[in-house]
């Protein structure tokens, strides 16, 4: 039996236990993983530093190995987040809809574990933690395939974890590491029907592709965000430079991040040469067409593959429009339907933007930076779907739930 399988199989043995756990037992066990992580923080950090060697010498830019990297802040933050997990409601056993029928049965509609989940994500050690806690909050095992680059991060921080739910009611085997680094683990995951209830891939769109392909195992399909910023002939200048400053430099390598800045011919000839200026000064390489270049000479030209490319780095496409209609086009031609903005001071063009583009999130004066489930009120999440079977946009606690019909009879049989 493979690694794989037979981690998968640990994970679905503890299902019954789980479903049966109390929110109370479930909360229990989060704040002892929390308390643990900030125990171990130092053995966690020196096996954080074994991949950050490891990426150094490979070559990764220095945006990846950030996402990789952690320290004693970073391991509190992740130890809160589990511990906001905590606080919120756990949505297992809620009754969504009771149903009264003439011939007297009561139907009931409620919440209920997913089962198993399968999760494979790239260079970000925090997402072990934060789906560990999402899942287990919600009654679901989880077995978790993280990158290679992080190996041993994840694997310390599950044996950590693994230590503290030994001393709660929450089952240890339900928290599971797959830790063959070949791509052909990630090939047997997809497969395995029967023993994964859904798999969720969080990483870069050739991750996601490869997941949503190949998997026969149902796919949530989260992340790859080619974002998009429109400025409109009436943005506010100083709005229009904070949005997208932020929406590209606060944070580049994650997916909420801009990609390309939609510019207005009108806006653009009196504003973007100050606003490039601005970008210049964050450190951020721009690539413009060929009226942004006019504007802008130190700008590189862009190309077709540049707007479909997510970046995830210091590097913005800028493209210069004649109005909302071309901006729409180029969206629509190139987003990943995760998050798009508009600003503007014309309602009316912020409605149809706001109702025509085809995403999980639409901004209207705001940084796209804000798609993230602590944002929007959900404490923390799995991912951000950009499908919409299931769950779309920020992914919380109920994406993590299915539902099952309880019927109660007095003895009725179908005519």
């Amino acid at each position: 039996m493979s690694e794989v399988v037979n981690k998968a199989t640990l994970a679905k043995e503890t299902t019954g236990v789980l479903a049966s756990l109390t929110t109370g037992q479930k909360n229990e066990a989060l704040l002892i993983m929390a308390e643990a992580l900030r125990r171990e923080a130092q053995a966690i950090i020196a096996a954080n530093g074994e991949d950050l060697e490891r990426g150094r010498l490979a070559g990764t830019p220095e945006s990846m190995l950030d996402r990789l990297a952690l320290d004693v802040g970073r391991i509190n933050s992740i130890a809160e987040g589990l511990q906001q997990i905590a606080v919120l409601p756990d949505p297992v056993g809620d009754t969504l809809e009771t149903i009264n029928r003439p011939n007297g049965l009561s139907i009931e509609k409620i919440r209920v574990p997913l089962g198993v989940i399968g999760i494979i994500y790239e260079a970000r050690p925090n997402v072990t933690v934060d789906a560990a806690g999402l899942c287990l909050k919600t009654g679901n095992a989880v077995v978790l395939r993280g990158g290679s680059s992080a190996l041993s991060s994840n694997r310390k921080i599950v044996e950590v974890l693994h230590a503290a739910l030994a001393q709660t009611a929450v089952p240890p085997g339900a928290l599971q590491l797959i830790e063959d680094p070949n791509r052909s683990s990630v090939d047997e995951m997809l497969k395995l029907n029967g023993l994964l209830d859904v798999i969720i891939p969080r990483g870069g769109s050739s991750l996601i592709q490869n997941v949503v392909l190949n998997a026969t195992v149902p796919v949530i399909e989260t992340g790859a965000g080619i974002c998009h910023t429109y400025l409109d002939a009436s943005a506010r200048p100083d709005m229009a430079e904070q949005i997208s400053l932020n929406a590209k430099a606060q944070r580049p390598s994650v997916c909420n991040s801009m990609e390309t800045l939609l510019v207005h011919r009108d806006y653009a000839v009196q504003y973007l040469p100050s606003l490039a200026e601005s970008f210049r000064t964050a450190s951020v390489e721009l690539r413009g067409c060929a009226e942004t270049v006019a504007l802008v000479p130190w700008a590189l030209p862009v190309t077709a593959e540049d707007y479909a490319t997510e970046y995830n780095d210091y590097i913005l496409n800028v493209r210069i429009v004649s109005g909302l209609d071309e901006a729409l086009r180029h969206i629509a031609e190139f987003s990943t339907k995760h998050s798009e903005c508009i600003v503007t001071e014309d309602t009316e063009h912020a409605a149809c933007f706001l109702q025509e583009v085809d995403a999980a999130a639409v901004y209207h004066n705001a940084s796209t930076r804000f798609t993230d489930g602590f944002e929007f009120g959900f404490g923390a999440e799995i991912g951000i779907s950009t499908q919409k079977l299931h769950a779309r946009g920020p992914m919380g606690l109920p994406a993590l739930t299915s539902c099952k019909y309880k019927i109660y009879g007095s003895g009725q049989i179908r005519s």
